[in-house]
């Protein structure tokens, strides 16, 4: 029986490609078709806020119909019926994780479906439209609601905790990135270094595939949900 003691996930925006949401730097992605510096910096936000926001809108609005898939779905059970820790750090800010049920969840990008004031720093789950009209329910100030999400330039959220995981660490994952984007890309060189065995589940190689000590490649609703049965046997889980 092999029993990993400390699991701990990452996952991209291949992982809700499946469910409709499109990825970011795929040739037909969100960045082919955006200027990142005109809707993803605090410096687009600072030159034209209702650009900005006209982005987001658009991008909460099409999460409504979103659904988890069965990549969500298998990590949840993953957390679930593992019989050690298992934790999901996530650069997507789409809520697929928590409506597929998964519980230990860090969003290191932060979460579309909040808002952020940029005044008194509150956060308010936030499903509607945001505009610089807005009122900050908390400090009643109007323009300083922005989406929760870290954009260019700015840090990740939660940084300290990820890499005290990455550091404890028996099996680290990388399911559905592009392997360009750091601090995440480099996640898989922080858990080696502590000893940790190391696997990417993608589409396809991504840049930092070598990396990895374990790689399996194909679609993410059909590679992760038998990845888990795997561990789950090993662990005598099933």
């Amino acid at each position: 029986m092999v029993v990993y003691k400390r699991i701990v996930i990452l996952t991209g925006a291949g992982l809700s490609a499946e469910s409709g949401l499109a990825t970011f730097r795929d040739k037909d992605g969100i960045w082919s078709k955006y200027d990142i510096n005109e809707v993803a910096t605090p410096e687009a936000f600072a030159r034209n806020p209702a650009k900005v926001h006209d982005f987001y809108n658009q991008r909460r609005r099409g999460m409504k119909n979103a659904a988890p898939n069965a990549a969500h779905f298998a990590l949840a059970r993953l957390e679930r019926e593992y019989p050690g820790e298992v934790t999901v750090v996530t650069q997507n800010i789409d809520p697929l994780h928590e409506a597929a049920g998964t519980q230990r969840l860090i969003h290191m990008h932060g979460e579309l479906l909040k808002a952020l004031c940029a005044y008194c720093e509150a956060r308010h789950p936030w499903h509607d439209d945001l505009s610089t009209e807005i009122v900050c329910p908390s400090c009643g100030r109007a323009g300083g609601m922005r989406p929760d999400v870290v954009w260019f330039g700015e840090m990740p959220y939660r940084m300290d905790e990820i890499y005290d995981l990455l550091y404890e660490a028996d099996l680290f994952a990388s399911i559905g990135t592009s392997g360009t984007v750091y601090p995440a890309a480099g996640f898989v060189r922080e858990a080696r270094a502590a000893g940790a065995h190391t696997v990417e589940l993608n589409l396809e190689p991504s840049e930092g595939a070598s990396l990895f000590a374990e790689k399996i490649h194909g679609p993410a609703t059909v590679v992760v949900p038998q990845w888990v049965e795997r561990l789950l046997v090993k662990a005598g889980q099933t």
